[in-house]
C-alpha cells in the first residue's frame, strides 16, 4: 500500500490581500517540503454542487460562488477574502477531500494527506468564516456515510483554533464523532467541553495558552481511548499546524515532534481498528518554516503507517 498526495495548483489563484495569513507560500512551502517523499500524486478533483449540498444548502453554494470578484479581492467577512480563482481553488479543495475518500475506502492507497486551500473547518453551514469557505473535512465524513455506506466517521482536529464550522456541521450526525484540541480562549470562541453535539458526539478538549507538548499529550490520551473504543470505520483528521510554538496566530507551545506523536497515535488506532484508513485535510499554519516541518513530519508517519 502506500500513501496518497492530493493537491492542485488552482489553490494557488485563491489570493488574499498582502500581509494576510493564509497566503500562497503556505501551500508553496508545503509543497516543498514534501517534494522529495514517495507519495501517490493526484490532482485535485473540482467537486460538484451536488458534493458541496452533502453539507451546505444550495443557496449558500450560489451566494460564495456569487461572491467571488471578477478582479481584485472581495472582502467576505472581517478576515475571509476572496479574489478571481477563490470558487474553483475552495471546490478542488473540498473534492480533493472527497477524492481521498474514494482512494482510501477503495484500497488504492492505505492513506491520504490533501495539500489544498482555503482551509475549511470555519465553515459553517451557511456561513463562510476563518479564512474557509466550505467544510472539507465534513464533506469527506459524510461523504464516507452517505455514498460509502459507512456506519461510523471520526474525525480528529489538532488545529489551534477551534473547529467550530466541522462541529457545525456534524452536531446532528448520529453516525460521526467529532473531537478537537484548541487554544481557549481564542478565535472564534466556542468549542467549550460543554459542547457535545446533539448525540453525544462531540468532544472539544480546550487548552489554555501556553500549552506545550506534555499538556496536548494528556488531554489527548483518554480522548483517543474514546476514539479506539467508537472504532470508527475511517478517521479524517483536520490538520492544522498552528498549535507550533512559532505561529504568529496564538499561543500554543507544541514543536514539531508533538505534530509527529499525536499522527502516530491516531495512525495505530486506525491500524487496529479500521484497517489503517485515515484521510488528513490541511488546515491552520502561518509560520512558513514550522508549517513546512511540521506537514512533513505529519506525512513521514502517515507514509509509514502505510507501509
Amino acid at each position: 500500500m502506500a500513501t496518497a498526495l492530493i493537491t492542485h495548483s488552482d489553490c494557488l489563484k485563491h489570493v488574499t490581500p498582502q500581509g494576510h495569513p493564509e497566503r500562497v507560500a503556505r501551500l508553496e512551502h508545503v509543497g516543498q517540503a514534501l517534494e522529495a517523499l514517495d507519495l501517490i500524486r493526484v490532482d485535485a478533483p473540482d467537486c460538484t454542487d451536488e458534493d458541496l449540498r452533502l453539507c451546505h444548502p444550495q443557496a449558500y453554494i450560489d451566494r460564495i460562488g456569487a461572491s467571488e470578484p471578477v478582479g481584485g479581492a472581495a472582502q467576505i467577512d472581517s478576515d475571509t477574502w476572496m479574489s478571481p480563482g477563490s470558487m474553483i481553488a475552495a471546490k478542488r479543495a473540498a473534492g480533493g477531500a472527497l477524492k481521498a475518500v474514494d482512494m482510501v475506502l477503495g484500497g488504492e492507497v492505505a492513506n491520504a494527506f490533501v495539500a489544498t486551500r482555503p482551509p475549511g473547518h470555519h465553515a459553517e453551514t451557511e456561513t463562510p468564516m476563518g479564512f474557509c469557505f466550505f467544510g472539507n473535512a465534513a464533506l469527506a465524513a459524510k461523504h464516507g456515510l452517505e455514498r460509502h455506506g459507512l456506519s461510523r466517521v471520526a474525525v480528529l482536529d489538532f488545529d489551534v483554533h477551534h473547529g467550530n464550522g466541522t462541529q457545525d456541521l456534524l452536531w446532528n450526525e448520529p453516525r460521526s464523532l467529532f473531537i478537537g484540541s484548541h487554544q481557549m480562549p481564542l478565535w472564534p470562541g466556542s468549542g467549550d467541553a460543554s459542547e457535545r453535539g446533539a448525540h453525544d458526539n462531540v468532544l472539544n478538549l480546550p487548552l489554555a495558552p501556553e500549552t506545550g507538548g506534555a499538556e496536548m499529550r494528556a488531554a489527548w490520551t483518554p480522548a483517543l481511548g474514546r476514539l479506539r473504543s467508537y472504532a470508527p470505520e475511517m478517521i479524517v483528521v483536520s490538520a492544522g499546524f498552528d498549535a507550533h510554538q512559532d505561529d504568529p496566530l496564538a499561543q500554543l507551545n507544541w514543536s514539531v515532534d508533538d505534530f509527529r506523536w499525536i499522527t502516530g497515535e491516531i495512525c495505530t488506532i486506525a491500524a487496529d481498528v479500521c484497517a489503517g484508513r485515515v484521510v488528513s485535510v490541511l488546515e491552520g499554519g502561518y509560520d512558513l518554516g514550522a508549517l513546512a516541518a511540521s506537514a512533513k513530519a505529519h506525512v513521514d508517519v502517515l507514509l509509514e503507517a502505510g507501509k
